[in-house]
């Protein structure tokens, strides 16, 4: 089955709301330099989305459940344009500061609703390639939105980008409000803050958060240090850094894709299988890491193994969710940047000891098999869950897809 014009609409909502986090990394200097403050305060305007998205993305989910999922959509891009033009206009850092929080809570309350929209309105059979192309709209803008956002930044200043975000927030939002149908992600119950809750009682949803962290931890521990490693490990050009990262994106996208069509022949089988396959091209990126050609395509590789993972790792939650999805996966979306937190800060510490730049990437490839670890727990739980719901001598009443 295919997936549904409105999910692509809301991907590329998504793939707005990810230049805009990532895009500043790569203006810190012209924003340290025009409002007077050191890169490493400038570099807390990263920290302070990651933490707004953290804690905005499970406390909106909240505030917003009875509200229609379109118009929270539609409420959440009004607030992102709104802190994108305060932060365009900014005169101060501190304003900026506060800009940044308030465009990262709109994101996450987006991300949380678009991610049950996409799932109500798809088959059943394509709820995981629906993810996909959600996170495929992250990937795009890590490929395409963060270049081009630091490159109009860059030339014509950083406020210039903030403006192109907010432009660009205002056409995605025009295509919401046309295409996405006002009753999408709406359930025959009213949803209650209690059901939401509920879900959290038991192992499976941590053990699924746990999956999410450890992963993400994983991938960022090595990602956040990929540029020195290539130059002073692999002695690769610094001008030719950016390729490398674009091919990282492609072979992203290349593994959303892929995970997505597996995810929706068996989570597990998505979850294990990409979790392994990470591990591994980490260790062949390290033991390769000296060699230009082969850093190259171990980076290629992990992007395609790394990424494969995305739409399992979503389409987990909602399956333990069941019909109360809304906190679970604003929720995952917070375990995700407890990893992007997480990760940097782990193989920073690695390379501030003296470990060298590959000590990073041994950290990753131990970091998946954690991930991979808590994977298996989750999976052993799965069927112990299946087994409780079958009554002696009787079928299964319910299962869930593994």
């Amino acid at each position: 089955m295919r997936v549904p014009p409105a999910v692509y609409v809301l991907g590329s909502s998504v793939f707005v709301l990810g230049t805009t986090e990532f895009m500043i990394a790569g203006l810190l200097p012209e924003i340290a330099s025009d409002l007077d403050v050191t890169i490493p305060q400038a570099g807390l305007l990263i920290s302070a989305f990651a933490i707004g998205m953290t804690i905005g993305a499970p406390v909106m989910a909240v505030a917003t459940l009875r509200l229609p999922r379109k118009a929270t959509l539609l409420a959440a891009s009004a607030v992102f344009l709104a802190g994108h033009v305060l932060g365009a206009l900014a005169p101060s850092y501190e304003v900026l500061m506060v800009a940044r929080v308030v465009s990262a809570v709109a994101t996450g309350a987006f991300w949380a609703v678009a991610a049950v929209v996409a799932v109500r309105l798809s088959p059943a059979d394509a709820t995981a390639r629906a993810l996909a192309v959600l996170v495929g709209g992250l990937t795009l803008a890590n490929v395409l939105g963060v270049p081009a956002g630091t490159w109009v930044g860059q030339q014509l200043g950083w406020r210039a980008a903030f403006w192109a975000v907010a432009a660009l927030s205002v056409l995605t939002a025009a295509a919401v409000a046309a295409l996405v149908p006002r009753a999408a992600g709406t359930s025959a119950a009213r949803p209650r803050v209690r059901d939401e809750v509920r879900v959290f009682r038991g192992r499976r949803i941590w053990l699924a958060l746990a999956t999410t962290a450890a992963f993400q931890a994983a991938m960022f521990a090595a990602f956040s240090y990929f540029a020195p490693l290539l130059t002073d490990v692999a002695g690769l050009d610094e001008a030719d850094v950016p390729l490398v990262l674009a091919l990282f994106g492609l072979g992203s996208f290349l593994g959303i894709t892929i995970g997505g069509r597996i995810a929706d022949r068996g989570l597990f089988l998505n979850i294990v299988g990409s979790l392994v396959a990470l591990a591994v091209t980490m260790t062949v990126l390290a033991l390769v890491s000296g060699s230009t050609a082969g850093a190259i395509a171990a980076v290629f590789a992990v992007g395609v193994a790394g990424f494969s993972i995305a739409p399992g790792l979503n389409a987990r939650v909602f399956v333990v969710a069941g019909d109360a999805p809304t906190l679970a996966s604003s929720v995952n979306t917070s375990a995700f940047n407890v990893g992007n937190t997480l990760g940097p800060w782990i193989g920073g510490a690695a390379i501030s000891a003296g470990w060298g730049y590959v000590a990073p990437v041994w950290l990753a490839a131990g970091l998946a098999l954690v991930a991979l670890g808590i994977a298996v727990a989750a999976w052993d739980q799965e069927r112990r869950h299946e087994r409780a719901l079958i009554p002696a001598g009787g079928p299964a009443l319910a299962t869930c897809d593994a």
